[in-house]
């Protein structure tokens, strides 16, 4: 697999483990009402949207292997297109349900490369 390959899988879980930081202790009343932590994680997504874009490009079969990767990319547009109009109680599901999915698919591609 190419370097570029690692770089968009590390910054997917990077991003990911960064989110999972910035909202431990935190309920969806306190993350609603934070500017600079709402911003902080649609930020992440935006950067794992973007790099499964790259990756679907790079290497379909790999784009394949992450689970729900359509819906993270339709997330990533829902986020950057539809700003004004994003649901806080649909962001903290998507932290709560998908993450951890996301986590072990980006860190299993990545050891399969280190191999």
């Amino acid at each position: 697999m190419p370097d570029d390959l690692m770089a968009y899988l590390y910054d997917i879980q990077h991003s990911a483990l960064a989110v999972k930081r910035f909202v431990a202790g935190q309920t969806l009343e306190s993350y609603s009402s934070n500017d600079l932590l709402r911003s902080a994680v649609e930020r992440k997504f935006e950067i794992m949207g973007e790099a499964l874009i790259r990756i679907k490009r790079e290497d379909p079969t790999c784009f394949k292997r992450i689970r729900n990767h359509r819906d993270i990319i339709s997330f990533r547009n829902i986020l950057i297109h539809g700003y004004n109009s994003i649901d806080n109680r649909i962001v903290w599901a998507v932290i709560q349900e998908s993450l951890n999915s996301l986590i072990t698919d980006a860190s299993k591609l990545l050891q399969e490369i280190a191999e």
